[in-house]
């Protein structure tokens, strides 16, 4: 969602929103992003608007535009993945669930755009369920998480399983058993649907947790995007030495 009646220009913002797309993974290198006129429909700017933008973006070395091909990500992240144990990860998203409670907002059929529909290894279109949820803690909204599965999935995925168990339990109990996560961790400012939904400034400080879940065939079944206020929430890692072989 763009601030039409906001301080920051409108191409900043969509440059905001795309460069957060890239530094998260969900454009990775290599991938197409949109053209001028796919940008200027999506977010209904003009189309001077969105070469700015791109050009922005290409000036900041996040994508390389070329003539008749295209404009490509070519930004990768500095950083190497850490591993981690999935089932920790899991009860810590249980822990979580128990300590909190949960407003399920909506739960809907999309057309899967084309970040989701790579990161479900669907094709572009196809049927997907979008569940939007705000997790609260003492009455107080603390994350706003987007969830997507297959538009399959609908049996197992409503505004009414959601009220009562944690979607990775719902999932896991239909057969989806995580057997492994990539998960990316960053930062953002708050757009104007954050604001509304975490009850917060306008720009305030907003961790973002970017994850997609496989099964133990490879196959991705949930893509989330969690949204925590920086000031009601952190994530800790306890790291240790390797035990010796």
């Amino acid at each position: 969602m763009l601030d039409r009646e906001g301080a920051v220009p409108l191409y900043h913002q969509i440059y905001l929103a795309l460069r957060d797309e890239i530094l998260c993974g969900q454009r990775p290198f290599g991938s197409v992003m949109p053209t001028e006129q796919q940008l200027s429909a999506q977010y209904k700017v003009s189309r001077i608007t969105a070469r700015r933008v791109l050009g922005d973006l290409a000036e900041q070395h996040y994508v390389e535009r070329r003539r008749r091909l295209g404009t490509r990500v070519i930004f990768t992240s500095p950083a190497k993945p850490i591993e981690a144990n999935i089932d920790q990860a899991v009860d810590s998203l249980m822990a979580l669930g128990e300590g909190t409670s949960v407003n399920v907002i909506s739960v809907e059929h999309r057309a899967a755009t084309d970040i989701i529909a790579n990161a479900l290894k669907i094709e572009e279109g196809a049927d997907v369920i979008r569940a939007v949820r705000v997790r609260c803690l003492e009455g107080t909204p603390i994350g706003y998480i987007v969830s997507y599965v297959r538009g399959g999935l609908a049996a197992v995925i409503s505004e009414g399983t959601l009220s009562n168990a944690p979607l990775l339990k719902l999932l896991d109990e239909a057969g989806f058993h995580a057997d492994r996560a990539e998960q990316t961790i960053g930062a953002m400012l708050a757009d104007p649907s954050l604001v509304d939904a975490l009850d917060v400034e306008p720009l305030s400080a907003i961790l973002r947790i970017t994850r997609t879940v496989y099964d133990k065939n490879n196959v991705p079944f949930l893509r989330t995007y969690a949204h925590y206020r920086a000031d009601r929430f952190n994530i800790r890692l306890d790291l240790q030495n390797p035990s010796p072989a």
